[in-house]
């Protein structure tokens, strides 16, 4: 859950831009439009592998010890 504190000197919109970049960096937004409508199991394996894919990637772009490399997947269809 995101929250935030309002200071007395604070805007609105500046509290409300901070919020909305909290949800974003939270997904809470990509969740609640994910489970809007049913995902198939093969969606969501193949949207979890892209993801974990990318992770490492930028994990080996950056130089981060500790990850393996990529080994292309098998198609099974």
């Amino acid at each position: 859950m995101a929250k935030i504190q309002i200071t007395g000197d604070e805007n609105i919109r500046d509290a409300l831009r901070r919020f909305k970049k909290m949800c974003d960096k939270e997904g809470i937004i990509n969740q609640s439009k994910r489970i809007a409508y049913f995902e198939k199991p093969s969606e969501r394996k193949r949207r979890e592998e892209s993801r974990r894919l990318k992770n490492i990637k930028r994990a080996q772009k950056l130089g981060i010890p500790g990850q393996t490399p990529i080994r292309p997947q098998k198609s099974s269809y």
